[in-house]
């Protein structure tokens, strides 16, 4: 019997809604066909933004968006994408299929789209190919008030008032694309830059490190010994994929392939965990957050679309995945102070896929949406005492589970169950509430592979629950195989 035990009237920490954020990079369809259609487009948009796409992340409460990238952040100079777009410069994009980059999307165009989505911008500035003085600059371009070159040059082109920037990234994957440095050598780089990347109306920057990949606790140790004073955030990269040279399918896959990526998706949770332990060593009061800015599942491309554009279905496995990772997030949410999931438009594990005029939500999207109530919720002291599920001589946890109250007092419970094959019964302990009144949704499917297409939209979406019972504060329930379900709790 798997078992749970909830203390509602805990006090634990807060989970940051920054944690359900997103990411959006110039890469293959994100953008152009995605995002951004143009302002003579006949798909309706506001100021050349699709306006399907707005209303749909507005949805889930979407609170940060990451851009420009990635990899293309540190190839991407901020003066190609400001001005008239008839004069913006076309440029190779040298890491996504060597494709003209038009630049039609630039700065002003990104903070449009965050005004519309009513978030806020995470920009990531060019180390690699860029330099100090480019990435000061566009920071008094973007963020002064009074009158200097780069302010009157924002104005001409359309704004008269700063920005209100926040997060701030120096450089992306500085190990790999962004320079193929060492950590001592960035240590020092990073130092460098951060120096002169400064709000210029006084307010504070939250200044984010380029971090490790997965496992690299090398990278992370340099850095906080070396440059934690001078950041406010560290950065972490971390896919779940087969393996880099043969991902397989997003949707042809058996149990194998299912319970492969859940095992590597429940995989953050020892590396977040590893890392946070050499993060406390050097910053014991948890005032560096480490921010997860890029991750999600990673397959190989859909057949017949061009493969440096990193367009992928998205399955009920991808659901899971974002759910157990979510709830990862929340267990570490001391530490982990910001994550995106990459990727939002028709790249990676996205939220939503176009074609044409037509727009889908994913498996993912619906679980981000069953999920908005954590966002800055107290999470709630739990005991999970789970079952194995066991596929091939291994196991995981067949359940997966988080409870946070909000400020109106309402409790959200949200479960997982991984097992493909198996429900769950599962036996629930509510310590300290009198909650009478209990509301369920639930996300599955009859198949693994099962997804939403242009054909099909609503294939795989939340439907009612109610396979529970509440009897003196203890909550009996069966969780379908290969479901997330959320409970509200008033």
């Amino acid at each position: 019997m798997n078992r749970l035990t909830i203390h509602t009237d805990g006090n634990g920490p807060t989970i940051n809604r920054h944690i359900y954020g997103h990411f959006a990079e110039h890469l293959g369809r994100c953008f152009y066909d995605g995002i951004w259609v143009g302002e003579d487009s006949p798909i309706p948009n506001t100021r050349g933004i699709r306006d399907d796409v707005v209303a749909a992340l507005r949805h889930i409460n979407i609170p940060n968006l990451r851009w420009p990238g990635g990899c293309f952040a540190d190839d991407y100079h901020w003066r190609d994408g400001i001005g008239p777009r008839e004069e913006r410069p076309g440029r190779v994009n040298t890491h996504w299929g060597n494709v003209i980059e038009t630049n039609h999307f630039g700065t002003h165009e990104f903070l449009d789209l965050c005004e519309q989505l009513d978030c806020e911008p995470y920009i990531c500035g060019n180390v690699g190919s860029g330099t100090v003085q480019e990435m000061r600059d566009w920071l008094e371009y973007l963020t002064f008030a009074g009158d200097s070159t780069l302010a009157d040059a924002r104005r001409q082109n359309g704004r008269d008032d700063p920005w209100p920037i926040t997060y701030w990234g120096i450089g992306n994957e500085n190990w790999g694309c962004g320079g193929n440095m060492r950590a001592e050598f960035y240590a020092d780089v990073y130092r460098r830059y951060a120096t002169y990347c400064r709000h210029f109306d006084g307010r504070k920057l939250y200044r984010i490190a380029g971090g490790p990949h997965n496992a690299d606790y090398h990278w992370t140790d340099v850095l906080m010994r070396e440059a934690a004073a001078f950041m406010d955030g560290l950065s972490l990269h971390y896919y779940s994929m087969i393996q880099w040279d043969s991902k397989g399918s997003a949707t042809d896959f058996d149990e194998s392939g299912w319970f492969t990526i859940l095992k590597k998706a429940l995989y953050m949770d020892t590396i977040i965990g590893q890392h946070s332990a050499i993060m406390d060593r050097y910053d014991p009061d948890r005032r560096v957050g480490l921010v997860v800015d890029e991750w999600g599942t990673w397959y190989d491309a859909e057949p017949g679309t061009n493969p440096a554009f990193l367009y992928q279905q998205n399955t009920l496995r991808d659901a899971l995945v974002a759910a157990v990772t979510l709830h990862i997030f929340h267990k570490h949410c001391e530490r982990v102070h910001m994550a995106n999931i990459a990727q939002t438009v028709n790249v990676l594990q996205a939220m939503v896929l176009t074609q044409g005029e037509h727009m889908i939500l994913t498996p993912t999207y619906h679980v981000f949406e069953m999920f908005k109530g954590h966002q800055n919720a107290t999470r709630l002291p739990i005991l999970v005492e789970p079952e194995d599920y066991v596929f091939d001589n291994d196991a995981i946890p067949q359940i997966s589970a988080s409870a946070s109250r909000n400020a109106a007092g309402e409790i959200l419970v949200t479960f997982c169950n991984t097992s493909p094959n198996q429900p769950a019964d599962l036996t629930c302990n509510l310590h300290g509430t009198g909650a009478l009144n209990v509301t369920g949704r639930i996300l599955t499917a009859e198949s693994m592979n099962a997804r939403n297409t242009f054909e099909s939209p609503e294939a795989v979406e939340p439907k009612p629950f109610d396979r529970f019972s509440i009897c003196n504060g203890h909550l009996a329930i069966t969780l379908p195989a290969m479901s997330v379900v959320a409970l509200t709790l008033t």
